[in-house]
Protein backbone atom coordinates (compact mmCIF):
# COMPACT_ATOMS: atom_id res chain seq x y z
CA UNK A 1 0.00 0.00 0.00
CA UNK A 2 1.22 3.51 -0.84
CA UNK A 3 0.79 6.21 1.79
CA UNK A 4 0.62 9.95 1.29
CA UNK A 5 1.39 11.02 4.86
CA UNK A 6 3.42 9.58 7.69
CA UNK A 7 0.39 9.54 9.99
CA UNK A 8 -1.37 7.10 7.64
CA UNK A 9 1.20 4.56 8.82
CA UNK A 10 0.00 4.75 12.43
CA UNK A 11 -1.40 1.42 13.53
CA UNK A 12 -1.44 -2.15 12.23
CA UNK A 13 1.61 -2.83 14.40
CA UNK A 14 2.76 -6.46 14.66
CA UNK A 15 2.47 -8.82 17.60
CA UNK A 16 5.14 -11.15 18.97
CA UNK A 17 4.43 -14.22 21.11
CA UNK A 18 6.59 -15.47 23.98
CA UNK A 19 5.62 -18.93 25.24
CA UNK A 20 5.96 -19.44 28.99
CA UNK A 21 7.21 -22.98 29.83
CA UNK A 22 5.24 -25.18 32.23
CA UNK A 23 2.47 -22.61 32.56
CA UNK A 24 0.37 -23.14 29.45
CA UNK A 25 0.47 -19.39 28.93
CA UNK A 26 1.65 -17.07 26.19
CA UNK A 27 2.77 -13.48 26.59
CA UNK A 28 1.86 -11.50 23.47
CA UNK A 29 3.66 -8.21 22.86
CA UNK A 30 1.96 -5.60 20.67
CA UNK A 31 4.86 -3.71 19.09
CA UNK A 32 3.63 -0.13 19.24
CA UNK A 33 7.24 1.00 18.89
CA UNK A 34 6.68 0.34 15.17
CA UNK A 35 4.45 3.39 14.80
CA UNK A 36 6.13 6.20 12.79
CA UNK A 37 6.83 8.29 15.89
CA UNK A 38 8.15 5.25 17.74
CA UNK A 39 5.41 4.84 20.34
CA UNK A 40 1.77 4.09 21.05
CA UNK A 41 1.24 7.80 21.76
CA UNK A 42 1.06 8.48 18.01
CA UNK A 43 -2.50 7.14 18.14
CA UNK A 44 -3.81 9.35 20.93
CA UNK A 45 -1.89 12.44 19.79
CA UNK A 46 -3.55 12.42 16.39
CA UNK A 47 -6.90 11.59 17.98
CA UNK A 48 -6.66 14.68 20.21
CA UNK A 49 -5.69 16.97 17.32
CA UNK A 50 -8.47 15.67 15.07
CA UNK A 51 -11.04 16.13 17.86
CA UNK A 52 -9.82 19.68 18.59
CA UNK A 53 -10.03 20.68 14.93
CA UNK A 54 -13.45 19.07 14.56
CA UNK A 55 -14.77 20.88 17.65
CA UNK A 56 -13.18 24.16 16.51
CA UNK A 57 -11.13 24.45 19.71
CA UNK A 58 -8.13 24.58 17.36
CA UNK A 59 -8.07 26.34 14.00
CA UNK A 60 -5.89 25.92 10.93
CA UNK A 61 -2.51 27.54 11.49
CA UNK A 62 -2.98 27.39 15.26
CA UNK A 63 -0.61 26.32 18.01
CA UNK A 64 -0.71 23.11 20.04
CA UNK A 65 0.76 23.38 23.52
CA UNK A 66 1.37 20.27 25.59
CA UNK A 67 3.33 19.05 28.58
CA UNK A 68 5.16 15.90 27.56
CA UNK A 69 7.96 13.58 28.60
CA UNK A 70 8.55 13.01 24.90
CA UNK A 71 6.40 10.38 23.23
CA UNK A 72 3.18 12.40 23.21
CA UNK A 73 5.18 15.37 21.97
CA UNK A 74 6.58 13.34 19.08
CA UNK A 75 3.10 12.14 18.16
CA UNK A 76 1.74 15.69 18.32
CA UNK A 77 4.64 16.89 16.15
CA UNK A 78 3.60 14.41 13.46
CA UNK A 79 -0.04 15.51 13.68
CA UNK A 80 1.00 19.17 13.62
CA UNK A 81 2.88 18.59 10.37
CA UNK A 82 -0.12 16.82 8.85
CA UNK A 83 -2.55 19.64 9.67
CA UNK A 84 -0.25 22.66 9.30
CA UNK A 85 -0.05 23.50 12.99
CA UNK A 86 2.68 24.70 15.35
CA UNK A 87 3.71 22.67 18.39
CA UNK A 88 5.20 23.91 21.64
CA UNK A 89 6.28 21.00 23.84
CA UNK A 90 6.87 21.78 27.51
CA UNK A 91 9.44 19.38 28.97
CA UNK A 92 11.63 18.94 32.01
CA UNK A 93 15.03 17.39 32.73
CA UNK A 94 13.43 13.97 33.21
CA UNK A 95 12.65 13.53 29.50
CA UNK A 96 15.02 11.28 27.55
CA UNK A 97 17.37 13.52 25.52
CA UNK A 98 16.73 11.57 22.31
CA UNK A 99 12.98 12.20 22.62
CA UNK A 100 13.62 15.94 22.79
CA UNK A 101 15.92 15.69 19.77
CA UNK A 102 13.17 13.85 17.88
CA UNK A 103 10.62 16.56 18.67
CA UNK A 104 13.02 19.26 17.52
CA UNK A 105 13.83 17.33 14.35
CA UNK A 106 10.11 17.26 13.55
CA UNK A 107 9.80 21.03 13.97
CA UNK A 108 8.54 21.30 17.55
CA UNK A 109 9.53 24.23 19.74
CA UNK A 110 10.85 23.07 23.12
CA UNK A 111 10.22 24.94 26.36
CA UNK A 112 11.93 23.75 29.53
CA UNK A 113 10.41 24.35 32.95
CA UNK A 114 12.64 26.07 35.46
CA UNK A 115 13.40 24.91 38.98
CA UNK A 116 15.87 22.88 40.96
CA UNK A 117 14.83 19.23 40.69
CA UNK A 118 16.57 15.99 41.55
CA UNK A 119 17.52 13.76 38.63
CA UNK A 120 14.78 11.24 39.47
CA UNK A 121 12.13 13.87 40.25
CA UNK A 122 9.47 14.44 37.59
CA UNK A 123 8.35 18.08 37.26
CA UNK A 124 4.89 17.30 35.87
CA UNK A 125 3.09 19.91 37.98
CA UNK A 126 5.40 22.66 36.75
CA UNK A 127 5.12 21.44 33.16
CA UNK A 128 1.34 21.43 33.30
CA UNK A 129 1.27 24.93 34.78
CA UNK A 130 3.52 26.39 32.08
CA UNK A 131 1.67 24.60 29.27
CA UNK A 132 -1.69 25.82 30.54
CA UNK A 133 -0.30 29.36 30.84
CA UNK A 134 1.09 29.35 27.29
CA UNK A 135 -2.15 27.94 25.91
CA UNK A 136 -4.09 30.79 27.49
CA UNK A 137 -1.67 33.58 26.53
CA UNK A 138 -0.74 32.78 22.94
CA UNK A 139 -3.14 33.66 20.11
CA UNK A 140 -4.97 30.74 18.46
CA UNK A 141 -3.33 28.29 20.86
CA UNK A 142 -4.73 25.28 22.68
CA UNK A 143 -3.36 23.46 25.72
CA UNK A 144 -4.08 19.87 24.72
CA UNK A 145 -4.10 18.56 28.32
CA UNK A 146 -3.76 14.85 27.59
CA UNK A 147 -4.46 13.89 31.22
CA UNK A 148 -8.03 15.18 31.05
CA UNK A 149 -8.70 14.92 27.31
CA UNK A 150 -11.35 12.27 26.40
CA UNK A 151 -9.84 11.97 22.91
CA UNK A 152 -6.80 10.41 24.60
CA UNK A 153 -8.43 7.04 25.46
CA UNK A 154 -10.57 7.24 22.32
CA UNK A 155 -7.34 7.11 20.31
CA UNK A 156 -6.82 3.45 21.23
CA UNK A 157 -10.01 2.07 19.67
CA UNK A 158 -8.19 0.87 16.56
CA UNK A 159 -5.46 -0.76 18.65
CA UNK A 160 -8.01 -3.01 20.35
CA UNK A 161 -9.63 -3.85 17.02
CA UNK A 162 -6.22 -4.87 15.70
CA UNK A 163 -5.54 -7.06 18.74
CA UNK A 164 -8.84 -8.89 18.40
CA UNK A 165 -8.10 -9.60 14.74
CA UNK A 166 -4.47 -10.61 15.41
CA UNK A 167 -5.37 -12.94 18.32
CA UNK A 168 -8.57 -14.64 17.09
CA UNK A 169 -8.46 -17.37 19.77
CA UNK A 170 -9.08 -14.73 22.44
CA UNK A 171 -7.35 -12.57 25.03
CA UNK A 172 -7.42 -13.63 28.67
CA UNK A 173 -5.57 -10.74 30.30
CA UNK A 174 -4.05 -7.36 29.60
CA UNK A 175 -1.12 -5.89 31.54
CA UNK A 176 -0.35 -2.26 30.76
CA UNK A 177 1.43 0.81 32.05
CA UNK A 178 -0.61 3.60 33.60
CA UNK A 179 0.40 7.26 33.44
CA UNK A 180 -2.31 9.69 32.40
CA UNK A 181 -4.55 6.64 32.20
CA UNK A 182 -5.42 7.16 28.55
CA UNK A 183 -4.05 3.93 27.11
CA UNK A 184 -4.99 1.81 30.13
CA UNK A 185 -8.55 3.10 30.05
CA UNK A 186 -8.98 3.08 26.28
CA UNK A 187 -7.67 -0.46 25.89
CA UNK A 188 -9.20 -2.01 29.03
CA UNK A 189 -12.69 -0.60 28.48
CA UNK A 190 -12.86 -1.93 24.95
CA UNK A 191 -11.40 -5.34 25.81
CA UNK A 192 -13.98 -5.74 28.58
CA UNK A 193 -16.80 -4.72 26.26
CA UNK A 194 -15.73 -7.54 23.99
CA UNK A 195 -15.21 -9.99 26.86
CA UNK A 196 -16.02 -8.95 30.46
CA UNK A 197 -13.89 -11.83 31.76
CA UNK A 198 -10.62 -10.26 30.55
CA UNK A 199 -8.34 -9.51 33.51
CA UNK A 200 -6.74 -6.05 33.42
CA UNK A 201 -3.62 -5.22 35.42
CA UNK A 202 -2.31 -1.64 35.54
CA UNK A 203 1.37 -1.11 36.32
CA UNK A 204 2.75 2.11 37.78
CA UNK A 205 6.29 2.90 38.96
CA UNK A 206 7.05 2.49 42.64
CA UNK A 207 6.79 6.09 43.83
CA UNK A 208 3.75 6.92 41.72
CA UNK A 209 0.46 7.81 43.44
CA UNK A 210 -2.10 6.42 40.96
CA UNK A 211 -3.23 3.68 43.35
CA UNK A 212 -2.87 5.60 46.58
CA UNK A 213 0.58 4.56 47.73
CA UNK A 214 3.07 7.12 49.08
CA UNK A 215 4.91 9.07 46.41
CA UNK A 216 8.67 9.32 45.99
CA UNK A 217 11.01 10.02 43.05
CA UNK A 218 11.50 7.46 40.30
CA UNK A 219 13.45 7.21 37.04
CA UNK A 220 10.82 5.56 34.81
CA UNK A 221 9.82 8.06 32.14
CA UNK A 222 6.39 8.81 30.72
CA UNK A 223 4.49 6.66 33.18
CA UNK A 224 2.90 6.99 36.61
CA UNK A 225 1.77 10.09 38.45
CA UNK A 226 4.35 11.74 40.73
CA UNK A 227 3.59 13.12 44.17
CA UNK A 228 2.05 16.58 44.01
CA UNK A 229 0.28 15.94 40.72
CA UNK A 230 -3.34 14.86 40.24
CA UNK A 231 -4.35 11.60 38.57
CA UNK A 232 -5.75 12.32 35.10
CA UNK A 233 -9.51 12.56 34.67
CA UNK A 234 -9.30 10.14 31.74
CA UNK A 235 -8.37 7.27 34.06
CA UNK A 236 -11.30 4.92 34.68
CA UNK A 237 -10.51 2.85 37.78
CA UNK A 238 -13.63 0.79 37.11
CA UNK A 239 -12.06 -0.99 34.14
CA UNK A 240 -8.93 -1.99 36.09
CA UNK A 241 -8.99 -5.23 38.06
CA UNK A 242 -5.73 -4.64 39.91
CA UNK A 243 -3.15 -1.90 40.21
CA UNK A 244 0.46 -2.82 41.00
CA UNK A 245 3.82 -1.11 41.30
CA UNK A 246 7.20 -1.98 39.79
CA UNK A 247 10.59 -0.64 40.84
CA UNK A 248 13.01 1.10 38.50
CA UNK A 249 15.46 -1.79 38.86
CA UNK A 250 12.87 -4.43 37.92
CA UNK A 251 11.62 -2.35 34.97
CA UNK A 252 15.03 -1.48 33.57
CA UNK A 253 16.65 -4.88 34.11
CA UNK A 254 13.70 -6.48 32.30
CA UNK A 255 14.05 -4.09 29.36
CA UNK A 256 17.75 -4.97 29.15
CA UNK A 257 16.93 -8.68 29.49
CA UNK A 258 14.39 -8.64 26.64
CA UNK A 259 17.00 -6.96 24.42
CA UNK A 260 19.66 -9.57 25.17
CA UNK A 261 17.43 -12.67 25.17
CA UNK A 262 14.83 -11.75 22.53
CA UNK A 263 16.58 -9.14 20.38
CA UNK A 264 13.83 -6.61 21.06
CA UNK A 265 14.63 -3.12 22.34
CA UNK A 266 11.83 -1.88 24.60
CA UNK A 267 11.55 1.18 26.83
CA UNK A 268 11.75 1.16 30.60
CA UNK A 269 8.04 1.39 31.36
CA UNK A 270 7.43 -1.53 28.99
CA UNK A 271 10.09 -3.47 30.87
CA UNK A 272 8.06 -2.91 34.03
CA UNK A 273 4.85 -4.15 32.43
CA UNK A 274 6.59 -7.23 31.05
CA UNK A 275 8.11 -8.01 34.45
CA UNK A 276 4.74 -7.84 36.21
CA UNK A 277 3.06 -9.88 33.46
CA UNK A 278 5.66 -12.63 33.84
CA UNK A 279 5.44 -12.45 37.63
CA UNK A 280 1.65 -12.86 37.53
CA UNK A 281 1.93 -15.77 35.08
CA UNK A 282 4.61 -17.48 37.19
CA UNK A 283 2.47 -17.17 40.32
CA UNK A 284 -0.61 -18.53 38.54
CA UNK A 285 -2.57 -15.29 38.89
CA UNK A 286 -2.82 -14.97 35.10
CA UNK A 287 -3.23 -17.78 32.59
CA UNK A 288 -3.87 -18.20 28.90
CA UNK A 289 -3.06 -15.39 26.48
CA UNK A 290 -1.70 -12.33 28.24
CA UNK A 291 -1.19 -9.14 26.21
CA UNK A 292 1.29 -6.37 26.98
CA UNK A 293 1.96 -3.28 24.89
CA UNK A 294 5.49 -2.33 23.85
CA UNK A 295 4.71 1.34 24.43
CA UNK A 296 7.98 2.57 22.93
CA UNK A 297 11.39 1.34 21.91
CA UNK A 298 14.63 1.10 23.81
CA UNK A 299 16.41 3.04 21.07
CA UNK A 300 15.42 6.21 22.96
CA UNK A 301 17.19 5.06 26.12
CA UNK A 302 20.57 3.82 24.88
CA UNK A 303 22.42 6.44 26.94
CA UNK A 304 20.49 5.60 30.11
CA UNK A 305 18.79 2.23 30.69
CA UNK A 306 21.05 0.35 28.26
CA UNK A 307 24.26 2.00 29.50
CA UNK A 308 25.97 -0.11 32.18
CA UNK A 309 27.71 2.84 33.81
CA UNK A 310 24.48 4.87 34.02
CA UNK A 311 22.70 1.94 35.64
CA UNK A 312 25.53 1.14 38.04
CA UNK A 313 25.90 4.76 39.18
CA UNK A 314 22.23 4.75 40.22
CA UNK A 315 22.43 1.31 41.86
CA UNK A 316 19.86 -0.14 39.46
CA UNK A 317 21.75 -3.27 38.36
CA UNK A 318 20.49 -6.44 40.04
CA UNK A 319 21.61 -9.86 38.73
CA UNK A 320 18.96 -11.59 40.86
CA UNK A 321 16.27 -10.05 38.64
CA UNK A 322 17.97 -11.53 35.59
CA UNK A 323 18.13 -14.95 37.30
CA UNK A 324 14.43 -14.76 38.10
CA UNK A 325 13.54 -13.86 34.52
CA UNK A 326 15.67 -16.77 33.26
CA UNK A 327 13.83 -19.10 35.61
CA UNK A 328 10.42 -17.87 34.47
CA UNK A 329 11.20 -18.03 30.77
CA UNK A 330 13.67 -20.90 30.50
CA UNK A 331 13.42 -22.86 33.74
CA UNK A 332 12.75 -26.61 33.53
CA UNK A 333 10.57 -26.70 36.64
CA UNK A 334 7.71 -24.53 37.93
CA UNK A 335 8.83 -20.95 38.48
CA UNK A 336 8.54 -19.42 41.89
CA UNK A 337 8.42 -15.78 42.93
CA UNK A 338 11.28 -14.73 45.17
Amino acid sequence: MLYNTVTQMIGQTPVMAIDIPNRGSTLVLKLEKNNPGGSMKDRMARSMVVAALRDKRLAAGGTIVESSSGNTGVGLALAALEFGLRLIAVVDHHAAPDKIRMMRALGAEIRYVGGDFAEDQVAVVERQHLARQLGAQLPNALFMNQSDNPANPDGYADLVGELLAQIPHGIDAFVGCVGTGGSMTGISQRLKRHNPAVRTIAVEPAGSIVFGKPGHPYYQSGTGTPAGDEVGKVLDYGCIDEGVQVTDAHAFETARYIARRKGLLVGGSTGGAIYKALEFIASGKLTGTVVTIVADGGEKYLSTIFDDQWMAKRHLLDPMIVDRLDEWLYGSGPATCR
